[in-house]
């Protein structure tokens, strides 16, 4: 898209997020969005993060099984993370308390989707990152250690998928 710029991965943290990332996901949230064309669905997070592994930049997610979009990062290759504006929080917020597999979440929040050689991102977003799946595997209980995490975050033991995908392009909106 035109209105969209190149940005390195590795300058994404600093020039985007302005030196926050933690704000950027935990507070101001992202959409995930997994599939193409032919189907996807999107979710809103607040949890995942970036950096270097096996010597790439690198994001990594969490999604719960139950979750319609984990039905296509399971099956697709390739996923995005979407970052707005705050005026876009209550599509955020409509994204994250609806169901695709009861709504036409982008037309009803009022987003755009953008298809693009298998992903699918928002045409409103401010900053796009590209991600190859590498690695998917289920948090497990046994494996916590601190178990109080299990008793605040999965006191029905509903454990979350991570996946771990190469960021191989980013694009950010350009300024008016």
């Amino acid at each position: 898209m035109t209105d969209f710029i190149a940005v390195k991965p590795e300058d994404v943290e600093y020039n985007v997020f302005e030196n926050n990332v933690f704000k950027a996901i935990g507070d101001d949230w992202m959409l995930i969005t997994a599939g193409d064309e032919n189907g996807y669905n999107t979710m809103t997070a607040s949890w995942g993060g970036m950096g270097v592994l096996w010597n790439d930049p690198v994001s990594f997610i969490f999604v719960r099984p139950q979750r319609y979009t984990y039905n296509f990062t399971e099956k697709h290759g390739k996923y995005t993370l979407s970052f707005f504006d705050e005026k876009y929080r209550d599509a955020l917020t409509f994204c994250g308390s609806h169901s695709g597999r009861d709504h036409d979440k982008a037309k009803e929040a009022g987003l755009t989707p953008v298809f693009e050689d298998g992903y699918t991102y928002f045409a409103e977003a401010s900053l796009v990152i590209f991600c190859e799946k590498k690695y998917a595997d289920d948090l497990k209980g046994e494996n916590f250690t601190d178990k109080s995490i299990i008793g605040k975050c999965y006191p029905s033991s509903d454990f979350h998928r991570m996946y771990i995908g190469k960021i191989t392009k980013c694009i950010k909106k350009q300024s008016d």
